[in-house]
C-alpha cells in the first residue's frame, strides 16, 4: 500500500529567473574589467632588457581574449611580448589561451546537476 504525498514542482518567479540572468552578466562584466586590468598591468611590466619566458606567456595568454573589447575601442594593447626566450614563451602562451577558454566556457555552459529525489512521506525504501 503506497500512502505517499504527491508533491507538486516548484515554479520559478521571472523575477527570479531575470535576477539569476542580471548575476551572470554582472559577473562577466567584473570578470571581464578584471582581466583587462590585470593585462594593462602586465603589459606594463614587461620590459625590454628583459626576455618574457614562460609564466608570463602563460600569463600573456590567459590574459589575451580579455583584451578583444579594448582592442575594439581603438587602444592599442600588447598582447604578446616581442623579446621572449622563444618555445617557452610560445607554449606558456598556448597554455594560458586554452586556460582562459576552458575556464570561460566552463564557467559559461555550467549547469548544476539536480538534487536528488527524496523518497515521498510513505514510501517504503527496503523495496526498491
Amino acid at each position: 500500500m503506497n500512502n505517499a504525498i504527491p508533491v507538486a514542482p516548484v515554479a520559478v518567479s521571472p523575477a527570479r529567473k531575470f535576477g539569476g540572468v542580471l548575476a551572470r552578466i554582472a559577473g562577466f562584466v567584473l570578470m571581464a574589467y578584471l582581466m583587462g586590468a590585470a593585462m594593462d598591468w602586465s603589459a606594463r611590466r614587461t620590459r625590454p632588457d628583459l626576455q618574457a619566458g614562460f609564466w608570463w606567456g602563460f600569463a600573456h595568454g590567459a590574459l589575451m581574449p580579455a583584451t578583444l573589447p579594448t582592442l575594439l575601442l581603438g587602444k592599442d594593447v600588447a598582447i604578446y611580448a616581442p623579446h621572449n626566450t622563444g618555445v617557452n614563451y610560445k607554449l606558456g602562451y598556448t597554455m594560458g589561451v586554452n586556460g582562459c577558454g576552458a575556464l570561460f566556457f566552463g564557467l559559461a555552459f555550467y549547469r548544476p546537476k539536480p538534487k536528488a529525489a527524496t523518497p515521498l512521506v510513505g514510501d517504503d525504501v527496503r523495496s526498491l
